[in-house]
């Protein structure tokens, strides 16, 4: 990281310590979802937010391969135990739109289960914003030709290994068929009460200030550095149909 964006980093961190103590402060219930591709940076981004933040009232969610029992459940159930409570701060890295993404393109869910999920995903969100959550979604878009090469450093780099999966082997084959079921999910869940948006994350460093950049400013808190926050807008936009067509890669 060069010095200024640590500069810049460090200044956020200290924006995000305001925001944990009006969470604790004023009973928030806070919760993040992070999406994108395989190797866009998610984990990072969730390691750059948490990194002072007080680990008790700060949860990151990352759920593996569900269960049988949780199979034959109502999708989003298993989910709900996840949930922020008073005071909490929570972050999903990768959530219920696994079912609009990787169980799509890799035919993990049936066609009737796919198409329940975006029937039943608008009513969910809103008893969980009817209910008082802040919900923030955040896509995590990158190009094909940095996918490959994130990938590959994952095969080269002895701490990566536990990041390589069957489903990462598959990510630059299916390109294709993963970039229609991010068009069509974004397109079809950006709701008014919980929209998404897209974060250009070719350059991490860049991306991970953006992004906290836009947590902060669309969540009040005293104290709040609004000249800070406004320097960073440029790699972070609403998921509206013009960006979709002019911003998303292919």
């Amino acid at each position: 990281m060069k010095k200024e964006q640590k500069k810049q980093m460090e200044a956020l961190y200290v924006e995000l310590v305001k925001l944990q103590k009006e969470v604790i402060a004023s009973g928030l219930k806070l919760l993040v979802v992070l999406e994108g591709r395989d190797a866009a940076g998610k984990d990072g981004t969730v390691k750059r937010i948490i990194k002072h933040l007080s680990p008790r009232e700060t949860r990151v969610v990352a759920l593996s391969k569900p269960s049988d029992r949780e199979q034959g459940q109502w999708y989003f159930q298993r989910f709900t135990g996840y949930l922020p409570t008073s005071g909490e701060f929570v972050l999903f890295n990768r959530s219920w739109y696994n079912r609009a993404g990787v169980e799509k393109v890799m035919g993990f869910c049936t066609d009737e289960e796919y198409q329940a999920f975006f029937r039943d995903v608008e009513g969910f969100e809103k008893l969980l914003t009817d209910a008082g959550i802040i919900l923030l979604k955040y896509y995590l878009d990158i190009s094909k030709k940095e996918q490959a090469t994130r990938l590959a450093d994952r095969r080269r780099d002895p701490l990566k290994q536990w990041k390589i999966s069957p489903i990462d082997e598959k990510a630059q084959q299916l390109w294709g068929d993963y970039s229609s079921a991010r068009n069509k999910m974004l397109r079809k869940t950006n709701f008014q009460k919980s929209p998404w948006f897209v974060a250009n994350a070719e350059d991490k460093n860049n991306m991970h200030i953006a992004l906290i950049a836009h947590l902060l400013r669309h969540v009040e808190y005293r104290g709040k550095d609004h000249g800070l926050l406004e320097q960073h807008n440029k790699l972070v936009y609403p998921a509206s149909p013009e960006h979709l067509e002019a911003r998303l890669y292919p």
